[in-house]
């Protein structure tokens, strides 16, 4: 297998985040095995799937006016790229910790890798996801999620997710060829907090999950389909 996947559970974003940012930094040197535990010294790829706390992460691009009301969650700035999201209970995040310069592609190839191992995971859970041009992420119908027609004719500028819902976001960090962040896939979670932000820089997107569209599974079986796809589609 090209990746080493670890599940990690439920676990806060921050502490996460500076993990990520270790294991990323000792790729980069030759002390690349005194990482510690998250880094088994060999230079293999990793793939970290885990659960967050409720938080608030802001990408690089990210505009103070579209936090609305965070109350008692947290904002975390991160490098990432985009803009706002929330991570809460309920939702598979998964972090790929991979050298693209030994993958052999390039960023936009990878994003694009991504959002299909996310599309194959909802397919097999009878749902279509889509992309939508110019909006990293993945998309479904809310009044036919399993319906297989394309989206088609002109996208309305005023509001080119009529119809959609939001349910997965995604934010990538490339540095020296190696990537962290990763995808995050709402599968049963309280989408409330969503309502206090506008979602990655989108005033009024909606945001759906799974269990909003009818499909019940738990975290763990998404997770482990998801974490499958991903091995899959990112391997070159």
């Amino acid at each position: 297998m090209p990746f080493d996947v670890l599940y990690l559970g439920r676990v806060d974003y921050l502490p996460t985040f500076e993990a990520m940012k270790v294991f990323t930094a000792a790729r980069n040197t030759e002390n690349s095995s005194q990482i510690g535990l998250q880094h088994n010294g060999d230079g293999r790829d990793q793939l970290w799937i885990c659960e967050h706390s409720p938080v608030y992460t802001q990408g690089l691009a990210g505009k103070v006016d579209h936090v609305l009301n965070p109350g008692n969650i947290p904002v975390v700035q991160t490098d990432r790229g985009g803009q706002v999201t929330f991570h809460g209970p309920g939702q598979v995040v998964a972090y790929p910790l991979m050298d693209l310069k030994r993958a052999g592609y390039y960023v936009k190839e990878y994003v694009y890798r991504i959002e299909e191992a996310v599309i194959r995971t909802l397919a097999h859970f009878g749902v279509t996801g889509h992309r939508v041009a110019g909006s990293p992420g993945i998309y479904v119908r809310m009044d036919a999620p399993a319906s297989h027609a394309a989206l088609t004719g002109p996208v309305n500028p005023l509001d080119p997710f009529s119809g959609l819902g939001k349910i997965a976001a995604l934010g990538i960090k490339i540095s020296r060829h190696c990537t962290y962040h990763g995808v995050a896939l709402n599968v049963a979670m309280d989408l409330e907090p969503f309502s206090r932000i506008n979602p990655c820089g989108y005033a009024g997107l909606r945001t759906t999950d799974l269990s909003t569209i009818g499909v019940s599974a738990s975290w763990q079986e998404a997770a482990d389909v998801l974490g499958q796809k991903l091995v899959t589609y990112l391997t070159p």
